[in-house]
């Protein structure tokens, strides 16, 4: 027993060891009780189909001096109390049943490559495929080396066969964790001389610095670095899981940080008199549902990179964390693996984006360079055209001029016509010597029009 229980818990889990009889409980509250048992590994509780199911454990059992009893004698199965409107449970699919669904939906999947996309309908006769993966998932029949996944889809339910990654078969050797820290890590010699560095008790402090110490240790060996997080206490109940880590591990130059948290137990809140009295009283007064204490069991929460396996380990009752040390280990570098991977992928993605832009900017340079000989075409066609009207324009000014007696408005004439001759001579030159020109050196926002989309400036890498 981590702590006593109180005077409630202790009635229900003696209801629970004799059977569970009816009448005994005029509400439904006791199994706020019962889920605080299970949370001690007391008590297991089962809810399935509407029914409500609880037997005790091993621990169980010798807590409440029921050792020679079974767990079929402890056990019992009351039905949900029903809401209102609520319709009648559907009754139970038979395992044969279970057995045929899985069968079925493992030859379907054989003969169509392992990939299904089925439609989803409703009424009561639809089929639940979520279920099937389910019953099909607990057959035991899928192979160790693949695993079943289904979810929605834009056209139906897919279901799909899958081979596991190698690093799911791995077989992990467990990691020891000292007895005593005799030669810490420098980063948990530094969390022992704070006065509270997770802001855990002293019942699980010296327990959650040997497993740090072990998990470091095996960090090291695979050449990672570990560092001292910036957050050093316990954080407040409504930031517990957004805080900076109390430590970090680099993987690879991944950076994933640790956070370290005491669980909490959760029993039922028997108010007070002063309680009652207040929010007799007090409109405004909300008596708390319940007590929330300090456990013995710790969580660890990772952060950063890309998640493998889970983002967080916890005390169990089947597993303590010391169990699962192997497996964060192995998380630690298959997130340092994928971040090598990603930083690859990146690299090569900036290098296709670079060879395009520089694609687009030859292309732009091309375009820009036979827009303007273009440009500079038109511009001589233009000239031909006026040096053709003026040569006729002048043509039918002589004409005049010819006709004309001399005098001051014919010696004006022919002074505009001997200024009109060299300024044709030179319109003429131009228009009748074509040559193709040396375009400028373009500058961005002369590119800008075609590059379609494209930067004029280099890609950046990030």
């Amino acid at each position: 027993m981590q702590r006593d229980l109180n005077e409630r818990q202790q009635a229900v889990l003696d209801w629970i060891s004799n059977g569970c009889p009816d009448g005994t409980w005029n509400d439904t509250t006791y199994k706020v009780s019962a889920q605080a048992l299970q949370n001690r590994g007391l008590v297991k509780i089962t809810k399935r189909r509407g029914y409500w199911t609880a037997e005790l454990t091993n621990k169980g059992r010798q807590c409440s001096g029921a050792e020679n009893s079974s767990p079929a004698e402890a056990s019992s199965l009351t039905p949900e109390a029903p809401s209102a409107g609520a319709r009648k449970p559907r009754p139970r699919t038979t395992p044969k049943t279970h057995a045929i669904y899985a069968d079925q939906l493992l030859e379907e999947l054989a003969a169509n490559n392992g990939c299904l996309i089925k439609p989803i309908g409703t009424g009561p006769h639809a089929v639940n495929w979520v279920s099937r993966v389910n019953i099909t998932r607990k057959s035991g029949k899928i192979p160790n080396t693949q695993e079943l996944c289904g979810y929605h889809t834009h056209q139906g339910y897919e279901i799909k066969l899958v081979d596991l990654p190698t690093w799911r078969l791995a077989e992990l050797a467990p990691l020891p964790v000292p007895t005593r820290l005799t030669r810490p890590h420098a980063m948990v010699a530094a969390l022992q001389k704070q006065p509270q560095p997770m802001g855990l008790t002293k019942t699980v402090q010296g327990r959650a610095l040997r497993i740090i110490q072990s998990l470091i240790t095996a960090a090291q060996e695979q050449g990672h670095v570990a560092a001292l997080g910036p957050t050093q206490g316990a954080p407040p109940p409504h930031r517990r899981r957004r805080v900076e880590p109390h430590f970090t591990i680099t993987a690879q130059g991944e950076t994933v940080g640790f956070l370290v948290l005491q669980e909490q137990d959760r029993s039922e809140h028997i108010p007070t008199d002063t309680e009652l009295a207040d929010a007799k009283k007090h409109t405004w007064m909300r008596i708390p549902r319940f007590d929330y204490t300090l456990s013995d069991r710790l969580r660890f929460i990772l952060r950063g990179g890309n998640p493998h396996r889970a983002t967080e380990w916890a005390d169990n009752a089947t597993r303590p964390l010391e169990d699962q040390l192997a497996e964060i280990a192995q998380e630690i570098t298959l997130r340092g693996e994928a971040a090598v991977r990603r930083r690859r992928a990146d690299q090569l993605a900036a290098e296709e984006r670079r060879r395009r832009w520089e694609a687009a900017m030859q292309e732009a340079r091309t375009a820009c360079a036979h827009a303007y000989r273009v440009k500079h075409l038109d511009e001589q066609a233009e000239a031909w055209h006026r040096a053709t009207r003026l040569a006729e324009y002048m043509a039918a000014v002589r004409s005049h001029a010819a006709a004309l007696p001399p005098g001051e408005k014919k010696a004006e004439i022919e002074e505009w016509l001997a200024f009109a001759s060299t300024h044709l001579q030179r319109l003429t030159e131009t228009a009748s010597a074509p040559k193709l020109p040396t375009p400028p050196k373009p500058g961005a926002a002369d590119l800008e029009p075609f590059l379609h989309g494209w930067s004029p400036y280099p890609p950046r890498s990030y």
